[in-house]
């Protein structure tokens, strides 16, 4: 099997596993050094050995990259890629694990437990083979598969709202925040909304999750009553619908996640080092 036809597989595993499409890149242009170094005829299964080789990659970095993450200015979000650059998404659970909501929820697993979240639920793999590539028995790795599904059952559910439900409710949000309706703003937050903002110290953002409807709405139309929300545009990123737009001098995507009808959570991205994946697609339908 050439190494190119599994690259987006592999891409699409490492950027689960990270959160970060450059990181992703990273881990699986070692994945390929390391292949290309290795004698084939004692490879068995190449799509098994390059899965395995890439998630200990991947664990090793994300081990790393936790430390980081704990000095990041703000809340540190995952970086957004289009719903193109996801990889395959062939599947119920590997659409839910690409989509936005689920990578900034399984910040909070250890790497172990995201790995073996990653590997049975969005690739569907055996315990045995999921043991040996996190160097775990077998009864470990059932146990983090649960431990990790339990810290997450909470936030699942809300991941599987249909397509035209988000999509209706990621417009009926832009639009009441940008006309300042307090009223409609009120029917489509939920009570205990959270607003992310993720500026990386590199633009003016908020340093602390916001926290409820109501001081969410207060942020939203103190922003409002400074700026206009401009050019906004719908483009499709981690298997959702996402806004780009301007707000004052600054670009930015907005993403929302969905719980009992409601938004429950905005992701605005300012960072614009986390942007560029996005903005060609942006760009290219204004």
């Amino acid at each position: 099997m050439d190494f190119e036809e599994l690259r987006p597989t592999l891409l699409g595993l490492a950027y689960r596993l990270l959160g970060s499409m450059w990181d992703a890149e990273d881990v699986v242009q070692e994945a390929w050094l390391r292949w290309e170094g290795t004698d084939r005829s004692e490879v068995r299964e190449p799509r098994a050995f390059l899965i395995t080789v890439v998630s200990r990659l991947a664990l090793d970095q994300l081990r790393s990259a936790r430390v980081k993450r704990e000095a990041y200015t703000g809340p540190w979000l995952p970086e957004p890629v289009t719903t193109a650059q996801a990889g395959p998404l062939d599947t119920a659970e590997l659409r839910d694990t690409v989509s936005f909501a689920t990578l900034h929820m399984m910040e909070r697993l250890t790497p172990p437990e995201r790995a073996v979240f990653v590997l049975r639920e969005a690739f569907e793999l055996p315990y045995d083979e999921i043991s040996g590539i996190v160097g775990v028995s077998v009864v470990n790795a059932r146990q983090l598969h649960r431990r990790a599904a339990m810290r997450l059952t909470d936030g699942r559910e809300r991941f599987r709202p249909t397509a035209e439900e988000h999509d209706r409710l990621l417009r009926r949000f832009m639009e009441a925040a940008s006309g300042g309706d307090l009223a409609a703003l009120t029917e489509v937050l939920h009570e205990d909304v959270v607003f992310y903002s993720d500026g990386g110290g590199k633009v003016r953002a908020a340093l602390r999750p916001i926290l409820g409807r109501h001081k969410t709405m207060a942020f939203l139309n103190g922003l409002r009553s400074r700026y206009d929300f401009e050019r906004a545009r719908i483009v499709q990123v981690n298997g959702h619908p996402a806004v780009w737009m301007r707000v004052g001098p600054q670009e930015q995507l907005i993403m929302v996640g969905v719980r009992d009808g409601s938004v429950r959570e905005i992701y605005a991205i300012l960072n614009p080092d986390k942007l560029g994946r996005v903005r060609s697609a942006a760009a290219s339908d204004l």
